[in-house]
């Protein structure tokens, strides 16, 4: 019981001042003077006071609040190294029980530290956890916390944390461990395809070891060079980057002895390959239509540089103009084609006939461009079907179909065919999903026979429209119409030309993006998504092979026409291999070259500074016969909260109201009655 008196006076403060106090003045003076009754007077004074200013005795019923103390326990990556999960749950379930012999305290768990997908760095965040797990609680309520941990924490204050209570940090993890990592120092994120890129990295041993250590250089899975790199110094790498798009650069040393761990004995570095200006040369015939529709495409592609000649004035025509007034250029058809031939990605010829511009040799070279690896687009009119064609040179040999003399001359709708809505060239086009497409007719198609490769498009009664075919090392594509410039002119709305001409153009130039057979991986968080882009009905599963080695297979499904995709969800952060049929892909889950790997030693460092600073203490629990914990005391205000063996909590003198008695002291018939006995003495001894 808590007893505690109180005024609840029947006039204000101010206003009863206002009335006892002259009278009080008068029976002070009396007392003073020595007058006859003052006594009685001053009395009967201090009975009226009291019944005005009114007391009340209050009996407040209150229940004392617990302490609330932290347990924060790191679940980080870190620490599934060795033993320490398991000192780590052993030290939790033995702080609990102490803690539960004392009623003061109330206990909050907060699991920190495991990477998810919005953990960008998947570092060992445990002062954010310990933040929230306070957040609701006043700081006078606060016992402390206790972190169980091997100390690798990043985002510990430099200063002491906004509360005041000890924070007591148990390590986890043997002294004296051992570790040696690599990391890249200078990891540019772009790169030129085909071009030496400069990178530095190092080598680290947290033992002192000198020497020089063995490490291979892997681009995208294959190992590329051998370097020796002393330990400790930061040295010079350069790779070529092979493919456009992401590339993954790997440096991988073998463990050493005695080593703690081997995860961070490999680092990765992710680099985009930009292509240089890709080299176009077109070929136009005599002016057409549509002739300025590739120009304006590829003009506009700021990835592509283009040299296009038009033939304006074939070596027959004599009109008697003179050489030297003649504006036009002259072709330069033995630089082009013989000298700097294989400098260009990609060969166009529109609506080309041979008219001795060219020698007959030099289609030759073309042909042989072709099977070399480079790339020949054939944007047919009906040039092709003359008797001047180009179908009737050397470069036949380069080429998918033959003419066969025929051009159809009728409207009809350009569709899809069954394997080009699966081809990448073709697949998706806008207005292709609808019978007959959302796209405007042509009106014109050469006919071939026997064509090669693969047809993607077709016209009028299932004849070939767009082919698609590989020739030695390169590639080929036959465009069978002239009448494409009609989408680009809006006519009867138009159609995709511009995706349709870059995606020829760009599968001709084996864009990896448009490969018919291509698997890609690829990490979103801490998920590992993985495509397949596939002529085939089914491609299987796909086989994926984690950092420490798991394997598992994961099913993929059909997203749209000719592509498959599938999803697990992981807790490894690493480098995933996946395997479907003859490919195979790598892709980076988590973040890349995390701060949780990076240093993997046990340490009471880098927590010691904060716990001195709040008073706690900073231990290892590790011993020989298993974990070894701290008692736990209670302790009130400054006093030391840990020893030798134990730490201390602070208890908190917070209480909650329950209930509250009020007694009156000078209320009801005996306060009534006091005052008119204090009156009637007053009044007797003045009668006397």
């Amino acid at each position: 019981m808590n007893w505690s008196l109180a005024f609840e006076p029947l006039l204000s403060w101010p206003l009863l001042a206002a009335v006892l106090a002259p009278v009080l003045a008068l029976a002070l003076a009396g007392l003073v003077l020595r007058q006859r009754g003052a006594a009685f007077r001053f009395a009967a004074l201090l009975a009226l006071a009291a019944a005005l200013v009114n007391p009340v005795l209050l009996d407040e019923e209150r229940e004392p609040l617990k302490s609330v103390v932290a347990l924060v326990v790191d679940r980080s990556q870190s620490q599934d190294i060795g033993d320490r999960q398991a000192e780590t749950s052993a030290a939790l379930a033995g702080l609990q029980e102490r803690l539960a012999r004392f009623r003061q305290f109330e206990v909050r768990v907060v699991e920190a530290g495991r990477a998810d997908a919005a953990d960008e760095r998947a570092e060992t965040r445990l002062f954010s956890s310990l933040d929230s797990a306070f957040r609701d609680v006043p700081p006078s309520r606060v016992a402390g916390a206790v972190m169980i941990t091997d100390g690798q924490v990043h985002d510990a204050p430099s200063a002491a944390p906004p509360f005041d209570a000890p924070l007591h940090a148990l390590i986890t993890g043997d002294e004296g461990e051992s570790d040696r990592r690599i990391r890249f120092e200078n990891a540019p994120r772009f790169g030129l395809v085909g071009k030496p890129l400069a990178m530095t990295y190092r080598v680290i041993a947290t033992d002192g070891e000198a020497g020089q250590v063995e490490v291979r250089v892997l681009v995208n899975g294959e190992t590329v060079a051998t370097d020796r790199a002393v330990v400790g110094e930061e040295m010079p790498l350069e790779i070529v980057i092979p493919n456009a798009g992401r590339n993954i650069v790997e440096l991988a040393i073998d463990p050493a002895d005695g080593e703690l761990t081997d995860t961070n004995n490999r680092a990765i570095a992710i680099i985009d390959g930009i292509r240089e200006n890709l080299r176009v040369l077109l070929v136009s015939g005599e002016p057409h239509a549509g002739e300025r529709t590739w120009r304006n495409l590829l003009k506009s592609d700021a990835s592509v540089d283009l040299v296009h000649f038009t033939i304006l004035r074939p070596p027959e025509k004599q009109d008697g103009t003179p050489i030297n007034e003649l504006s036009l250029i002259a072709f330069p058809t033995r630089e082009l084609f013989v000298e700097k031939i294989n400098d260009f990605d990609l060969i166009i010829f529109d609506r080309y006939q041979h008219r001795d511009v060219l020698p007959i040799l030099y289609y030759d070279y073309i042909a042989e461009y072709v099977q070399k690896g480079g790339a020949l687009l054939i944007a047919a009119g009906p040039e092709y079907a003359g008797d001047q064609s180009i179908a009737r040179t050397p470069l036949m040999a380069a080429l998918p179909a033959m003419p066969t003399g025929q051009v159809i001359d009728q409207p009809f709708f350009p569709r899809l065919t069954d394997i080009g809505k699966r081809h990448p060239v073709t697949r998706g086009l806008d207005g292709s999903a609808s019978e007959p497409p959302k796209w405007s007719r042509w009106f014109r198609l050469i006919g071939i026979q026997q064509p090669e490769g693969e047809v993607v498009m077709k016209g009028p009664d299932e004849q070939p429209l767009l082919l698609l075919d590989r020739k030695g090392e390169g590639r080929v594509g036959m465009l069978l119409s002239d009448q494409g410039w009609l989408w680009a002119r809006g006519f009867e709305g138009g159609g995709p030309h511009v995706a349709l001409y870059r995606r020829i153009a760009h599968w001709l130039m084996k864009e990896p993006e448009l490969e018919e057979e291509r698997l890609t991986a690829s990490g979103r968080g801490m998920t590992l998504d993985i495509a397949r882009q596939t002529m085939r009905d089914d491609p299987g599963e796909a086989l994926v092979i984690s950092p420490s080695g798991k394997t598992l297979s994961v099913p993929l499904a059909p997203s749209s026409d000719g592509v498959f995709t599938g999803s697990v969800e992981t807790d490894e952060i690493g480098l995933y291999q996946v395997g479907n049929g003859d490919l195979s892909a790598l892709a980076h889950v988590g973040p890349v070259n995390a701060p949780e790997f990076a240093d993997t030693v046990s340490t009471e460092s880098v927590l010691q500074p904060v716990a001195e600073a709040t008073g706690g203490s900073v231990r290892r629990i590790a011993g020989s016969t298993g974990v070894s914990l701290p008692g736990i005391v209670p302790v009130r205000g400054a006093a030391s909260a840990a020893g030798s063996d134990w730490i201390g909590l602070r208890t908190t003198n917070d209480s909650v109201l329950k209930s509250v008695s009020r007694v009156p002291l000078f209320g009801g018939f005996f306060g009534l009655g006091l005052l008119l006995f204090a009156l009637g003495s007053m009044w007797y001894r003045e009668g006397r």
